[in-house]
């Protein structure tokens, strides 16, 4: 009978845990380097948001947005999935946006789950209006002559999925998205799926950043990230700082949860990253 009680209780303790970390905010800060980064840029941070789901931190994301406040971001990106599709409530999702648009320039890609909504022209124009730079298979340019760097963004692959393959889908929008940065000129991509990201790779993007993984949603020690939507088992691109013949890709595990409600030893994640001209 003791023994069962104890294994109760452990049952218990484990349980509260996990809710307890599925709340606890974590802050990863990278250093991105790269030559082709113009001097100006040097020390400039990125403050990554990525798949909250509609996830609540902090009453009206109060604890989310002094997270991002404490960071001084120059930039914020929020690389899709800002909405849950199964519980869709965009005047709910939208209330950290003052916050940030106050603080910095936003920056927006849509995700898988926008696009489930089919409410992707409510969502942006939402966003929009709030300040946020939308960027759908389109670029700016950000800084000044030759001080200049690009941010695009394209959308997510399952608003054109019916037509063409994944990789020709995101090939054609980044095509689309960069047709006007002039030649030369570092690029930031925000993308939202990171098992693209040989084509990224092959469309000789240096930086992108992504979402959708989820961290693996279950992260085992020593191993990583157990599932993820388009990459299966066991998955290589959940988390980190990958490169790729000359692309680095910043992965975040995301915030929030959709279908599984938990995360296992795997907290929401705030990603910063300083850029650094070497």
């Amino acid at each position: 009978m003791k023994k069962f009680l104890l294994f109760l209780l452990l049952i218990a303790a484990a349980a509260a845990y996990i809710v307890y970390d599925n709340e606890r905010l974590t802050v990863t800060d990278y250093t991105v380097s790269d030559p082709r980064i113009p001097e100006s840029f040097d020390g400039l941070k990125i403050v990554q948001l990525s798949d909250v789901h509609d996830g609540e931190f902090g009453g009206e994301q109060a604890d989310l947005i002094e997270a991002v406040r404490r960071e001084k971001p120059d930039y914020i990106f929020l690389t899709g999935d800002f909405i849950d599709s199964n519980r869709y409530d965009l005047d709910r999702s939208m209330k950290m946006i003052p916050a940030l648009t106050g603080m910095s320039e936003v920056f927006y890609v849509t995700g898988n789950h926008e696009v489930a909504t089919n409410e992707v022209d409510e969502i942006t124009s939402a966003l929009s209006d709030a300040g946020v730079h939308v960027l759908r298979n389109r670029a700016m340019v950000v800084g000044s002559g030759n001080s200049s760097i690009a941010i695009a963004g394209i959308d997510d692959p399952l608003s054109g999925v019916g037509t063409e393959g994944e990789a020709a889908f995101t090939q054609h929008a980044i095509e689309q998205a960069t047709a006007e940065v002039p030649e030369g000129m570092f690029t930031v991509l925000l993308a939202h799926r990171p098992e693209q990201f040989s084509t990224y790779a092959d469309m000789g993007m240096p930086l992108v950043f992504s979402g959708h993984a989820h961290g693996g949603q279950v992260r085992i020690p020593f191993v990583g990230g157990l599932n993820s939507p388009g990459q299966g088992w066991f998955p290589d691109l959940t988390s980190g700082i990958h490169s790729q013949s000359g692309t680095q890709l910043v992965i975040s595990r995301g915030l929030g949860n959709s279908q599984f409600p938990l995360r296992i030893l795997n907290t929401p994640e705030i990603v910063s990253v300083t850029l650094q001209s070497e």
